[in-house]
């Protein structure tokens, strides 16, 4: 409340979210009952279909369900030998199945994919281990992780509300998916990705430069805040119940470089050099200008501010953020000082704007003695109007820990984003490690002097390397073809034919070829001459 008793000051974020549809109350209850039974479904569902006619046309509307047809059937490999201990004497299990529903995404295109696994579990008589073949692969869900990775990739990256993305992966792929599956697997994607968000924090606190930001948001009528915090390549978020300072302080402890931020004094806690938002200030200024059009001493201080910061401004579009070509500017920030104070401001907001200057002096122009310091708040800014969007969505509907899953998530995403990289293909990848992720993308393109492999290559021929490892006796073509068709469901089979023809080429030291049509490891190669005769026959 304002010193005017008729002017009231409301917060937006405040004000509840209401339907544009009223809801209908009344002091008799038997009024509201009367008004249930008026609703749409509940006349088709109990009323109107009590009458022959419409069931019979309701019936016809009903498509029957029709069973998914499964792409592919994999039969598991079979163990030789315990992996731990080397025994030999493994006791199989029972036959067991396993139906994992997926997605198959190429480069133009997206289709169901539903791979049934045929396999035995394995018991080691010498050490007792409980083994499973190298193919298992799949989660403890029916879902695969490309279909995950999807769901992910919308209710995160396009904000899509989770209950549209399960209607819309129901209908396009012909799924099954229970209302509640997308958010048991963003729960299960936000503990998977937690480590990464980590490692994301531990960067930017190891760095040189911060950039921080907090904004509201509202979870089932309580109010909490969202803080994020980046440099030029990182971005984490995180949830607070409160907007003190201990959650920034906890979050950034042992930071020692520059922290970048607008003029929130919960900053100020922060033991570290600091610039302040000129933007911000700018903008302040700006608007104190429009409500006292006629105020000169105004004025002249915004005025003298603009030409100081366009200067620097100038500097840094030719030269950079470089303390080498900024230094010079610092005798033009002692002068702007001494102007200010030399001088005797009668109007009250002009004397409001010297004191601003004189609190923040220290912080207001600390980028002219560093590298790499913007004179600005905008990447922060940035990384918040992403989180602006999913708020959009998820505001009043969600709980704090289901804010707190989505912002595990959307670290990631925007990190990947500020990488330039693709997000749908980072989850796709399953690897956990962004730079990680970044270098082997790098190695993978065709340069002077690196390997012209492409990816494909790569994943086959990794992934071939990987079930001859555990098959000392070597393979047969054909079951080395199914082996990898069956981890590797969403290449072609005849593409997996064609490297696998010809992985001896491409590892000779690795790989070598015992008999016709037999693939062993080179490091197998003292092992008995029997084996290569048992692998022929099963061919």
């Amino acid at each position: 409340m304002s010193g005017d008793a008729n002017e009231v000051c409301v917060h937006s974020e405040d004000v509840q979210n209401v339907s544009r549809w009223r809801k209908f109350t009344s002091s008799l209850p038997v009024l509201e009952e009367i008004n249930k039974t008026a609703h749409w479904d509940y006349q088709r569902d109990r009323v109107y279909a009590r009458n022959s006619d419409w069931r019979g046309r309701s019936n016809a509307s009903r498509t029957a369900a029709v069973r998914p047809r499964i792409n592919r059937e994999v039969l598991c490999s079979t163990l030789s030998r315990c992996p731990q201990c080397g025994g030999k004497k493994l006791k199989a299990g029972p036959e067991q199945s396993k139906i994992v529903y997926d997605l198959h995404i190429g480069k133009t295109s997206v289709k169901r994919w539903i791979v049934k696994y045929l396999f035995h579990n394995y018991d080691c008589l010498r050490c007792g281990a409980e083994l499973s073949p190298p193919e298992r692969t799949w989660r403890r869900g029916k879902y695969g992780w490309n279909l995950i990775a999807f769901l992910i990739y919308e209710i995160v990256e396009l904000c899509v509300p989770q209950r549209v993305t399960t209607r819309h992966v129901n209908r396009l792929f012909g799924l099954t998916l229970p209302r509640s599956s997308v958010g048991e697997q963003k729960r299960a994607a936000a503990r998977l990705y937690e480590e990464t968000r980590q490692t994301l924090l531990r960067r930017i606190v190891e760095g040189t430069l911060v950039h921080a930001d907090e904004t509201p948001i509202v979870t089932q009528g309580k109010r909490g805040y969202v803080w994020v915090f980046c440099n030029f390549d990182d971005v984490v978020y995180f949830y607070s119940e409160s907007r003190e300072a201990e959650t920034m302080r906890t979050l950034l402890k042992g930071f020692k470089g520059v922290l970048v931020s607008d003029f929130y004094p919960a900053y100020d806690s922060m033991d570290c050099p600091q610039q302040k938002c000129l933007i911000h200030l700018m903008r302040d200024l700006n608007d104190d200008m429009l409500k006292n059009p006629y105020d000169d001493e105004l004025r002249q201080i915004v005025q003298q501010f603009g030409d100081l910061l366009k200067q620097i401004v100038d500097t840094i579009d030719r030269r950079g953020l470089k303390k080498y070509f900024l230094n010079k500017h610092l005798r033009d920030v002692k002068r702007f000082y001494r102007w200010l104070f030399s001088g005797q401001w009668q109007s009250e907001v002009a004397a409001k704007c010297k004191q601003r200057f004189e609190k923040n002096r220290e912080k207001l122009f600390t980028f002219l003695g560093y590298d790499g310091v913007p004179w600005n708040n905008n990447n922060a800014e940035h990384a918040m109007k992403a989180f602006a969007a999913l708020r959009d969505v998820i505001e009043g509907t969600t709980t704090a820990s289901g804010v707190e899953e989505y912002l595990v998530l959307l670290s990631v995403s925007e990190t990947c984003r500020y990488k330039d990289l693709d997000v749908l293909e980072f989850f796709l990848s399953r690897e956990k490690d962004i730079d990680a992720f970044l270098r082997s993308r790098a190695r993978t393109r065709a340069q002077p002097g690196r390997s012209n492999e492409k990816p494909t290559q790569v994943r086959i021929v990794q992934t071939a390397l990987e079930i001859l490892a555990a098959h000392p006796a070597g393979m047969g073509f054909t079951s080395l073809v199914e082996r990898l068709h069956g981890l590797l469901p969403n290449e072609s089979e005849n593409t997996i034919r064609i490297y696998t023809a010809k992985l001896r080429a491409w590892r000779p030291q690795e790989v070598y070829k015992p008999a016709r049509g037999i693939f062993r490891l080179a490091r197998f190669r003292e092992t008995e001459a029997t084996d290569v005769e048992t692998n022929r026959t099963a061919t």
